[in-house]
């Protein structure tokens, strides 16, 4: 093990952020870096357990306890070894995914998990700087050649696992770059889209090819598809979002959480002055209280919002775990992000009954109410209704499934019960030779899901392309998270 003693001796800390005054007039990622020195002891509380329960949190299955203890040891090459022998990208998941492994440590449970998170992106930062990151060229050639249609987080997993085996892969992306919600949904302050732009140079140099700005079921038909490539991989994602169907919704500034963040990203990359869609000067309301609401917040606030106030139907989590979700389920506990630290106002327990309007046909405000859960219904709370000022409303609600007009419709695959596409153990969908990997299969989801599916499905695609059994498959489609 690492330390033996470093569970007991040295408390749990993480990066500070810096000053809220500070990082909202810009862009860039909220956190101070992280001493060298502070990180391996960090690393060095991992207790490197007889039954390491983070590896069956974190659904990559990454080797946890080999590199924190690599990592206190100093011997950060080898580090970087075996986390990429299990997750293609750890600088994506060391800055979004919310550490099931960290509900899952064993040190967690009297006491504060390990940071393994931070170790994770320190970890790959550095080896990145240190030039360790090379493009890994396949030893072989199949002649197969694969067409993954969306290029976030399953897709380029999908596609680097396959383009490493030796298959010919081009990755089709319908927006005018590639990353997908990787570049287009996450805030610039959540993950500068630098580090996506350096992982696809590596992506390039292997051999997988990128095509954006193509909508696949539209400028290249199901018969091209079919005619030109071996096998195809669907990684388009859960991209329907659920509407809010109450009175007044038809009003302008009102508007789906992913028509506002991408508008916000491609002002940082330079393609406009000012988003269309802003907050400036405004009263702002979002609804929906996951990461996607929080995002909006920090988008919000950095527009320069008069006020932010975010609802959420469901009643405040607990702080602490409840009784009904122990060790080593993810808790759903009340969370703070960095956007929640830089203003705005949380409402638990809220739903809302109609959108006002003004002479203009603008949205002026909600009405909103207190809600109480009975028999597994929201029921209102007499006397609790209040409008609540808005000129902007946002939707962060979550999505209900993959667009099925178009490409799903031509291809003819069939839909699970959930509404998302079906798929086999292989995740082969209904279709002989399609594959699906990510949210279009599996729903809304984390992004070590994403990647973890991508795995999986390339193993399944080259298992049906060669006959062998070389790629690593990491979960099977009915997996789900502890719960």
């Amino acid at each position: 093990m690492a330390d033996p003693k470093g569970f007991m001796t040295t408390s749990r800390e993480t990066p500070q952020r810096r000053p809220v005054d500070v990082r909202i007039k810009d862009w860039r990622e909220v956190y101070h870096d992280f001493e060298q020195a502070k990180l391996q002891k960090q690393a060095g509380r991992c207790m490197d357990c007889g039954i390491p329960f983070c590896h069956q949190g974190c659904p990559l299955g990454n080797l946890i306890p080999e590199w924190n203890d690599l990592v206190w040891r100093d011997d950060w090459q080898s580090a970087i070894e075996r986390l990429h022998a299990t997750n293609n990208f750890p600088e994506f998941t060391g800055l979004l995914c919310p550490a099931p492994c960290e509900a899952a440590c064993v040190v967690g449970i009297n006491s504060d998990p390990v940071t393994i998170k931070q170790v994770e992106f320190e970890t790959i930062d550095r080896a990145w700087e240190a030039g360790w990151v090379k493009p890994q060229l396949p030893k072989t050639r199949t002649g197969k050649k694969v067409a993954v249609i969306g290029s976030g987080p399953a897709g380029l997993a999908a596609a680097q696992q396959l383009t490493r085996a030796g298959h010919s892969v081009v990755v089709y992306e319908r927006a005018d770059r590639i990353g997908g919600l990787l570049r287009y949904g996450i805030p610039e302050f959540k993950m500068e889209k630098w580090r996506l732009d350096r992982r696809l140079g590596q992506m390039r140099a292997e051999g997988t090819e990128f095509r954006a700005g193509v909508n696949v079921g539209v400028d290249v038909t199901v018969e091209q598809l079919k005619e030109d490539y071996d096998a195809v991989v669907l990684a388009g994602g859960s991209t329907k979002p659920r509407d809010l169907p109450v009175p007044g919704r038809e009003l302008g500034g009102i508007h789906q959480a992913m028509e506002y963040l991408p508008l916000a990203n491609r002002v940082q990359e330079g393609d406009l002055t000012e988003s269309p869609i802003t907050a400036k000067d405004k009263d702002v309301v979002v609804i929906g209280g996951g990461d996607t609401g929080a995002d909006c917040l920090g988008t919000a606030l950095r527009q320069g919002a008069r006020s932010v106030t975010q609802l959420e139907i469901m009643p405040t989590p607990p702080k602490s775990r409840p009784e009904h979700q122990p060790w080593p389920v993810y808790p759903m506990i009340y969370r703070v992000s960095s956007a929640h630290e830089e203003g705005g106002e949380r409402l638990f327990s809220i739903n809302t009954e109609e959108f006002l309007g003004d002479e203009h046909g603008n949205v002026r405000a909600l009405k909103a109410v207190e809600v109480r859960r009975e028999d597994g219904k929201f029921v209102p709370v007499e006397g609790t209704s209040r409008e609540i000022p808005a000129q902007l409303v946002l939707l962060a609600m979550g999505f209900t499934g993959p667009e099925r007009e178009g490409l799903l419709d031509n291809l003819g695959v069939e839909f699970d019960q959930r509404g998302n596409v079906a798929r086999d153990e292989n995740f082969m969908t209904s279709v002989d030779g399609v594959f699906v990997a990510g949210d279009m299969g599996r729903g809304q989801s984390l992004i070590v899901w994403a990647i973890s599916e991508g795995r999986s499905a390339a193993a399944g695609v080259d298992r049906y392309l060669t006959g062998r059994d070389i790629l690593p498959a990491p979960i099977r489609p009915t997996d789900r998270p502890i719960s």
